[in-house]
């Protein structure tokens, strides 16, 4: 008894030193806190919590202002074209102008005049029968390819900037493009006869015989139906107006080296032109110091007339697309960032377009001045007098000189 008396006395005692150093610590606890929101309730610190609120508050606002124009300009392009890197957003900057009232009248236009010209000359180069030539190979050719582009216009027409079957855009395109390069090469061909006929009268050459104008025609139609292949799988890149027919497509790199190798092409084809006209002035200037009389001066004014016809509208039709699609296909290929830039190339590249199609309408005058036969059949055809033009057809007149005199 004696032994548990302290002991409980020294319990008690730590027990009460316990309970004051935890007192002392919540003291000190209390005390800490009470200064914290004694500061916070001071003055100085009210007033920089003020400001921060303040400018929070401008700035979320500012914030929403900025994202509210964006939407607003959103909602405004929505009709627009998409160029560009970030044309992956529905936002466009390119329009048609007046094109979509413009190029359906002028391609009706020459729609009208080239199917009444082609017809005609389908009537005389594959119904009625003459001796065959070499030039009435590359005429017929031609013709046909010609009478083909016309037949794509109206389908053109249909389907100018509208969201038709992404398949038939691009078959009509195609198959536009096909018969205009076909056109080139026919007119190349004939220039190339003009210049071997008038340069080097005395030779014979294998492309002037009639076997090899045919085997050398269905190469060119050969190759442009194998280059189609290549249009089919260069795709275009993605954009909001992909499905626009004969718009303003984006090309990747595939699509847009095809194009510019085909117009590299074309500047071989037109600088073979310059050389062969170059030699066939030369050689015309001999003839004139030659022969002084005006016999002479009549006959080579016709000579001078009918040879230079085919550059004058190779010249006139094809050269100006030529021209504005290097450039375009740059554009296309985001080389050329400019939305002015692209905006100008497209309206440029939608006109020149329009003129090359003027080609199918003046190539019939090309026959009337190459073609003795294509000539009398016209002006038979003129007067009325049908049954004349089917009595040419039997007595074969000027065969010797009937489609490829000088």
């Amino acid at each position: 008894m004696m032994w548990t008396e302290p002991h409980c006395r020294e319990s008690r005692s730590e027990n009460r030193t316990n309970r004051a150093k935890e007192k002392k610590e919540r003291d000190q606890e209390t005390a800490v806190e009470n200064k914290v929101q004694g500061s916070a309730r001071s003055p100085k610190f009210g007033a920089n919590h003020e400001k921060i609120r303040v400018c929070l508050s401008v700035w979320f606002e500012s914030r929403a202002a900025e994202l509210m124009s964006v939407s607003i300009s959103t909602v405004r392009n929505v009709g627009t074209m998409s160029l560009g890197r970030n044309s992956s957003n529905d936002t466009c900057e390119i329009n048609d102008g007046d094109l979509p009232l413009f190029l359906p009248i002028s391609y009706g236009i020459i729609c009208c005049f080239g199917l009444l010209s082609n017809t005609f000359s389908i009537f005389v180069f594959f119904i009625r029968r003459h001796a065959d030539s070499s030039m009435a190979v590359y005429m017929r050719h031609l013709t046909l390819a010609d009478s083909l582009l016309i037949l794509c216009l109206p389908l053109r027409i249909f389907y100018h900037n509208k969201q038709g079957p992404f398949f038939l855009c691009k078959m009509v395109g195609i198959f536009f493009y096909i018969n205009m390069y076909a056109s080139i090469s026919f007119l190349s061909l004939i220039s190339l006869h003009r210049y071997l006929k008038i340069v080097k009268p005395v030779w014979v050459f294998c492309i002037q015989k009639v076997l090899w104008s045919r085997i050398a025609s269905c190469v060119i139609w050969g190759l442009l139906l194998l280059g189609t292949a290549l249009f089919f799988v260069s795709n275009n890149q993605n954009h909001p107006c992909k499905k626009i027919c004969f718009h303003f497509h984006n090309k990747g790199l595939l699509a847009g080296s095809i194009n510019l190798s085909v117009i590299a092409l074309f500047g071989g084809l037109f600088l073979a032109f310059i050389v062969f006209y170059v030699k066939i002035a030369l050689k015309l200037r001999t003839i004139e110091v030659g022969n002084a009389d005006q016999t002479a001066r009549d006959r080579r004014k016709r000579l001078v007339l009918k040879t230079f016809l085919v550059p004058v509208i190779f010249t006139l039709c094809f050269l100006p697309y030529h021209l504005v699609r290097a450039p375009y296909v740059l554009a296309q290929m985001n080389v050329i960032k400019e939305v002015e830039s692209k905006q100008l190339l497209h309206i440029w590249n939608e006109n020149t377009l329009l003129l090359s199609t003027l080609n199918s309408c003046l190539d019939p005058v090309i026959y009337y001045f190459l073609s003795s036969i294509y000539r009398k059949t016209i002006l038979c055809a003129i007067q009325g007098k049908f049954k004349t033009m089917y009595d040419l057809n039997r007595r074969r007149i000027s065969i010797n000189r009937s489609i490829t005199e000088i």
